[in-house]
């Protein structure tokens, strides 16, 4: 009986060893767990800021410094005093298709009506009136020119040598198509004319055709001259000569080859 009895205590005492066998060792764990958490928290934190974006603010000091670009305006640049802050405006109102266009106004009375046909009829009637008057000016030159030619060419026919030099003016310049100068002045037209009206029997000059414009005479002429017998023509030749016309006396003659 006793020897169960000691078996018991035995036992019961060995129970209770490994309950402070337990309660020993598990404060020892305790510090490990607390341990692993602060290692959890501090990892996730870490965590979340790298999977946030990156946010960085910069301060004026370290803010970058601006790059000026030079850039040529198209425009003139308008300084527009009305704002407060004097933001330049670029003037437009000069270029091509920028501007506004105003409608005329309309009539809107019959008196007006009136006055507007008026006044569109009288600026015809002005208009009509200059060109008459130049045209009637180059009409008169176109008349006078044409009479001195017709005189010239009538003293030349008759070899009289008078009344054609008569028809030009003291300093009449002969010229070679388009600027060779022949000869200039009276002297020389009447030595030149003078012998070849002394020498030939016939000479005759006809217009094949003419033109008239303003103080400006053409003509394309058959000359025809007699040698021996004033009834024979035994030369014939076709030129161009151009005879302008001043104050009725011929300044100028360019014979065309």
């Amino acid at each position: 009986m006793k020897s169960l009895f000691f078996a018991m205590s035995l036992l019961f005492s060995g129970s209770l060893l490994a309950v402070d066998a337990e309660q020993t060792t598990k404060p020892a764990k305790a510090p490990q767990q607390k341990t692993e958490t602060k290692n959890s928290d501090a990892v996730e934190p870490q965590k979340a800021l790298e999977d946030s974006p990156a946010v960085i603010t910069l301060t004026p000091e370290k803010a970058p410094p601006e790059i000026a670009v030079d850039i040529e305006p198209t425009q003139p640049i308008v300084s527009d005093a009305r704002t407060a802050n004097k933001v330049d405006v670029v003037d437009s109102s000069k270029v091509l298709g920028a501007q506004t266009v105003k409608p005329t106004d309309a009539p809107k009375t019959q008196q007006e009506k009136e006055q507007a046909i008026a006044k569109a009829t009288q600026v015809v009637a002005q208009a009509k009136e200059a060109l008459t008057q130049k045209q009637q000016e180059k009409a008169k030159q176109s008349r006078e020119a044409l009479a001195v030619v017709e005189k010239l060419i009538k003293a030349y026919n008759s070899r009289n040598i008078e009344a054609f030099v008569s028809m030009y003016s003291e300093d009449v310049e002969f010229y070679v198509f388009p600027n060779e100068l022949l000869f200039k002045g009276k002297e020389n037209l009447i030595a030149r004319y003078g012998i070849m009206f002394k020498k030939l029997k016939c000479v005759k000059s006809s217009p094949i055709k003419r033109i008239v414009t303003g103080n400006i005479v053409i003509d394309h002429e058959l000359s025809e001259t007699c040698t021996t017998d004033p009834n024979v023509v035994d030369k014939r030749s076709e030129f161009v000569s151009s005879y302008k016309v001043e104050n009725g006396k011929v300044t100028k003659v360019l014979f065309f080859k």
